[in-house]
């Protein structure tokens, strides 16, 4: 049964961390571009992305090799890595700080846009589906909305993601295969054919939906109440008409939202 966590203390550590990151520099990011569109957005949420793979590429380097530990043995007599620490200190006195972070160029070409997407489906969903503070269906909607945005986000960027597992794997037991994520590419695709790049998707899926939507129900919720009940009303502004509007249909729910918290 333990089998089935192998590597689960890598996520559990860096997580928190990672959220905390994302959610935090795409709301500041929001607040720097002033205006709360969809293309902002995509922008902040673009930024999160990058910022966050300082933690992630580690990470998930220390997963991916714990993952890996004992693979094709019958009986493994010995552990290589205790823990997921273990592994990331064993790798940096091997490898230096570069084998820490391999795998670098492929999680920010996977992290940049797949972040940009994330937040700007939110966004759109949010928007469309009407997330109102006192619709007594926000909670189910912005599961929903949280859902949909992850599943989203690893459709738009999964092929990269499967290159840098496989990059990051390489290497396990002293042993590289890969020169390159270039070479990775090459090597994957003449073995394997254009369907490498959908290995291990529905179970990817599989897992987007629940996470994602707990996610953002989550933070969403948490910096609505944080905000307070009466912040919503700065978020109004006057239309040249003389009319008020919300550029959000659920502003105070808005996660980078232009009013200061």
């Amino acid at each position: 049964m333990f089998g089935l966590y192998k590597g689960i203390g890598s996520p559990m550590m860096g997580l928190t961390f990672i959220n905390a990151i994302v959610f935090g520099v795409q709301g500041n990011a929001m607040r720097y571009l002033g205006q709360d569109t969809p293309m902002n957005q995509f922008l902040a949420g673009a930024a999160a992305g990058a910022i966050q793979c300082v933690i992630c590429c580690p990470m998930e380097l220390a997963k991916t090799r714990m993952q890996m530990q004992g693979t094709g043995e019958k009986k493994s007599k010995r552990k290589l890595y205790k823990n997921s620490l273990d592994c990331l200190a064993r790798i940096y006195k091997r490898e230096g700080l570069l084998g820490v972070n391999r795998g670098m160029v492929t999680t920010l070409i996977r992290e940049t846009p797949c972040f940009g997407v994330y937040f700007l489906t939110y966004d759109l969903l949010t928007r469309s589906i009407g997330c109102e503070p006192g619709d007594s269906y926000v909670i189910p909607k912005l599961l929903f909305a949280g859902g949909m945005s992850g599943v989203t986000c690893w459709l738009s960027t999964y092929p990269v993601d499967v290159i840098k597992t496989r990059f990051q794997a390489d290497g396990v037991g002293g042993v590289y295969q890969y020169n390159s994520i270039a070479d990775c590419v090459r090597q994957s695709v003449r073995k394997e054919g254009l369907r490498v790049f959908t290995r291990g998707l529905t179970s990817t899926l599989l897992r987007a939906f629940p996470v994602n939507a707990v996610t953002f129900a989550t933070v969403t919720l948490v910096l609505m109440y944080a905000r307070g009940a009466e912040e919503p009303k700065e978020c109004e502004s006057e239309t040249p008409g003389g009319d008020r509007h919300t550029g959000h249909p659920a502003c105070d729910l808005s996660l980078g939202g232009v009013t200061p918290t």
